[in-house]
């Protein structure tokens, strides 16, 4: 693909996704506002003209019984406010006084996402944030498809057509677009447009070019290739506790080779590697360094790594392993 290709695809994929929100239904004002208006100032008047209820009559006379029930009622409330201090109320857990903190101050209380492993969402280069609810979908279908030995185009596609079941064909449009743009390049990321507006007020085209970015990003972090001239691939997933730093190397024993993963855990946490009818695994009971090993006299075209993090999520999270050595 020569320059003036890819400079075309990047200007098309740019206007696609800074094109302003047109909105072209108009709301249109009802005939009958003034017969509405005119019930509603019938109605007030109406209100207005009867006799307002709960009223102190003002025929009665100190003496009188309302007076009896005033004065009763506040002695009676001051009564229970002297017992209520002298005695207060416990709640049906407790035995005796405690006193609460206005605030706690731990760590362990702190509101985190639903699913740890969404915090990834603020390490991509997107041009505005998606819901909650749109990347965990994302990723969750980018986790199912991430082994697939489909074509990464057919595989952004597939992961985000639920969203657009009725739109197929701009969808791979958009896609196509997508895949053969120049966002990985490090000066292309920087100058990556920025949308004002929130995912749900964009256009439908807007937000399948924004969902298929995030998709082709999300892909790209859960798969390590390994090459003969680079055997060895790091990456990074954010978490809710912290970063999860995770090495691949290929080591050639002569006859035999060795695939050696090592993982820096913000939590303790599970590993485990899997090859073609072959597992390796290894736990951690705290934070730290985790390693974890498979040997064989041949490589497969595909090993799975299966990260566990018990105290953020029931859900691993699943990288593939890609060697070409």
């Amino acid at each position: 693909m020569n320059s003036d290709s890819e400079s075309l695809q990047y200007q098309c994929l740019d206007w696609l996704l800074t094109d302003d929100v047109k909105n072209n239904e108009r709301s249109l004002e009802c005939e009958e506002n003034d017969g509405v208006k005119n019930l509603l100032k019938e109605a007030t008047a109406s209100k207005s003209s009867e006799p307002k209820l709960g009223g102190t009559p003002q025929t009665f006379q100190l003496g009188e019984i309302p007076t009896v029930q005033d004065r009763f009622q506040a002695v009676l409330k001051s009564r229970l406010q002297i017992q209520a201090q002298d005695h207060p109320p416990l709640f049906p857990w407790e035995t005796q006084l405690i006193d609460y903190p206005d605030f706690v101050d731990e760590p362990s209380m702190t509101l985190v996402p639903s699913w740890g492993w969404m915090v990834q969402q603020s390490k991509l280069t997107l041009p505005t944030r998606l819901p909650e609810r749109v990347f965990q979908q994302l990723l969750e279908q980018c986790q199912a498809l991430v082994t697939s030995s489909v074509p990464l185009g057919a595989k952004l596609v597939q992961v985000v057509e639920n969203f657009f079941p009725n739109d197929s064909q701009a969808l791979n449009d958009i896609a196509g677009l997508v895949l053969r743009s120049t966002y990985r390049s490090v000066n292309t990321l920087e100058t990556m447009p920025t949308i004002q507006s929130d995912y749900s007020d964009l256009q439908p085209r807007q937000q399948m070019a924004l969902s298929l970015l995030a998709a082709k990003q999300l892909l790209e972090n859960l798969t390590l290739p390994l090459s003969a001239t680079s055997p060895v691939v790091e990456r990074q997933w954010l978490t809710s506790v912290g970063n999860l730093n995770i090495r691949v190397e290929y080591q050639s024993l002569g006859k035999f080779a060795k695939l050696l993963v090592q993982a820096e855990l913000p939590v303790k946490g599970t590993l485990t590697l899997r090859g073609s009818g072959t597992l390796a695994m290894t736990t951690s009971s705290t934070s730290g360094y985790l390693n974890v090993e498979l040997g064989c006299e041949q490589l497969n075209p595909t090993y799975t790594l299966e990260v566990e993090f018990p105290e953020i999520d029931e859900q691993s999270l699943l990288f593939v392993i890609n060697p070409t050595i």
